[in-house]
């Protein structure tokens, strides 16, 4: 009840360009329709119950995410992700996500009770209906899955770094799983497969499990 209390107090000194900020990061930019479109801003500000110029200060932050651009007379613009920005989040995250695989696995605090669960939720929405229904939901936990495992790391400069990452892994993940026939099941199997590696302490093992992971989603992309 207290951190409800809290999450509920902090919410409510969120300022209004924060919060749509946050908005636009974790639920409009996430979706790859969005790419190559022009954002209405007057639809924003009424979606988020904010007037248009927090909605302005939130857009020019996201400019200096490289995740807009404002385009002179038409407003701000979402740039599809190229192949080679794709390419160097996957760089980026293999070289965060093997790092924090060797310092939990040396630490003896790999958290594999809470990757065991992000893959339980996974694995329940491929029973639970179509891949279109449980999209966004799938790659959330596949977020989670990932983040605990850097989090465990305890370094809070890499913890932050990976978590800026969002917005663009839940984009690329999303398109992902419409690229492949039954992509999700095929995640599942990856997930398992490095958390084996990581619950045996190979950590040869879980470098490779990564990399083939990371490796399978950019070839989604490079193959399109």
């Amino acid at each position: 009840m207290y951190t409800w209390c809290m999450q509920v107090s902090t919410a409510s000194r969120e300022s209004g360009r924060d919060r749509a900020y946050r908005h636009l990061r974790e639920t409009v930019l996430v979706d790859p329709a969005v790419q190559g479109t022009f954002l209405n801003e007057i639809e924003l500000a009424q979606d988020i119950g904010v007037s248009r110029t927090p909605v302005r200060e939130a857009l020019l932050l996201l400019v200096a995410d490289g995740l807009v651009e404002m385009v002179p007379k038409r407003g701000a613009y979402v740039p599809p992700l190229s192949g080679r920005q794709i390419k160097e989040l996957m760089e980026l995250r293999g070289l965060l996500e093997r790092h924090a695989a060797s310092v939990t696995l040396a630490a003896g605090a790999v958290p594999l009770a809470l990757m065991r669960e992000a893959l339980a939720e996974q694995e329940r929405l491929v029973d639970a209906g179509s891949e279109a229904e449980t999209a966004n939901v799938f790659i959330e936990w596949d977020r989670r899955f990932h983040q605990c495992l850097v989090d465990a790391a305890r370094n809070e400069l890499i913890a932050r770094t990976y978590a800026g990452l969002r917005t663009r892994q839940v984009r690329v993940g999303v398109a992902a799983l419409f690229r492949a026939t039954d992509r999700q099941h095929a995640v599942c199997l990856e997930h398992r497969s490095i958390l084996e590696a990581l619950d045996s302490g190979d950590e040869a093992a879980a470098h490779a499990a990564i990399e083939d992971h990371l490796r399978i989603t950019l070839q989604l992309f490079l193959e399109a």
